[in-house]
């Protein structure tokens, strides 16, 4: 990506806002190809609640092609999947697409209404309705890769590493993408979106955690922290790079985005100047053989 490019992210600030927001999307919309609507199958139904849905990307055939499902962010209490028509999340089923994978894009309930646990129980309905109709639709059942950013990413880490779901994952999915996660409740700074997630109790806090089951768990991971990524997921990086270290004694697969922020990184997938898709690319062949 250019540096002049990169400048102009940086631009933006560390900050998450919604001028952030704002500024990244204009940034990166007229960069994004329009998204063919006959590739793609949407608002499926995973589970009862009407936030329970998925567009498939890339559906048909009879090859068992590896499963690549995107969870959005949004502060645990908004965000989408993406709608036709609009560049965001549609980027990411069509760039999972584009590498002939089947590309699942989701959404989960959200909080207040839905706090903890239920990012989890969420990623692993959709996971047990993957594994059951994936094959009716080209994918792999067998290959399932699991990628959230920010408040999905803490729910996909919620999944792997813990709150019950930890031996459902080993098995289940052959690996997980978290971008921008939270994953040690106690450290992080509080504020409104987390306290209506994982509520004010403090001492529930160290059980909401994820971080002691990633520093162990046997799925393969992929971890992200961007540049200009809020102070807050900058610790929890380090946090989450040392307490692997500590306990597997190397690195994870962990990847500093230069120059990006908090919601620029998905934003770039499947552009003109995306860096990022091709470290996915490779993680994702990795784990899949």
């Amino acid at each position: 990506m250019q540096t002049s490019f990169l400048d102009r992210i940086r631009a933006l600030g560390t900050a998450f806002s919604l001028a952030q927001i704002q500024g990244s999307t204009a940034l990166f919309t007229p960069l994004q190809p329009p998204v063919d609507e006959a590739i793609v199958q949407r608002d499926l139904s995973y589970g009862p609640d009407a936030r329970h849905r998925l567009d498939l990307f890339g559906a048909g055939g009879d090859a068992r092609r590896p499963v690549l499902v995107f969870l959005h962010g949004g502060g645990f209490i908004g965000g989408d999947k993406g709608a036709p028509g609009a560049p965001f999340y549609n980027n990411v089923g069509a760039w999972a697409a584009a590498q002939n994978w089947l590309g699942v894009i989701a959404t989960y309930r959200l909080a207040p209404a839905h706090p903890w646990p239920a990012g989890a129980q969420d990623v692993a309905r959709l996971v047990d309705w993957l594994k059951a109709e994936a094959a009716n639709h080209g994918g792999d059942p067998d290959r399932i890769i699991l990628m959230g950013q920010s408040a999905g990413a803490a729910h996909v880490a919620s999944y792997v590493g813990g709150q019950g779901f930890a031996e459902m994952a080993a098995t289940s999915i052959a690996g997980a993408i978290m971008l921008s996660g939270l994953y040690d409740v106690p450290s992080a700074a509080r504020n409104p979106y987390q306290d209506a997630y994982f509520g004010t109790d403090p001492s529930r806090f160290a059980a909401q955690s994820s971080i002691d089951g990633l520093a162990e768990t046997s799925v393969p991971c992929l971890f992200t922290v961007s540049e200009n990524d809020p102070a807050d997921f900058q610790r929890q990086a380090a946090l989450l790079v040392s307490r692997r270290v500590a306990a597997m004694g190397k690195w994870p697969d962990f990847h500093w985005l230069e120059g990006h922020n908090h919601i620029s990184p998905v934003h770039q997938i499947h552009s003109s100047v995306d860096a990022l898709g091709p470290i996915l690319a490779r993680f994702v062949e990795l784990v899949t053989g």
